[in-house]
């Protein structure tokens, strides 16, 4: 029988001994927290930089506003 072991990431160890000293449902909630809080701001942070990279501003927005962008019913399937 072959086994795969998979190393565990530097962040997986961080988060193992963050838990071992078993968190209380608000300590849970508040990681959740942190941790989404922690992505949305990077993901935020690759929106911004592909939306000046690309010279995007108001005057895109609104012209996608009135572009028709939905697919035909017969390209859809």
């Amino acid at each position: 029988m072959k086994t795969n072991a998979t190393k565990l990431t530097p962040l997986q160890l961080e988060l193992l001994r963050v838990f071992s000293h078993n968190p209380s449902e608000g300590e849970l909630r508040d990681i959740k927290r942190l941790l989404a809080n922690y992505y949305a701001e990077k993901l935020q942070d690759e929106v911004d930089k592909a939306w000046d990279e690309r010279g995007y501003n108001n005057d895109t927005v609104k012209e996608w506003l009135n572009t028709h962008m939905r697919i035909s019913k017969d390209v859809a399937g």
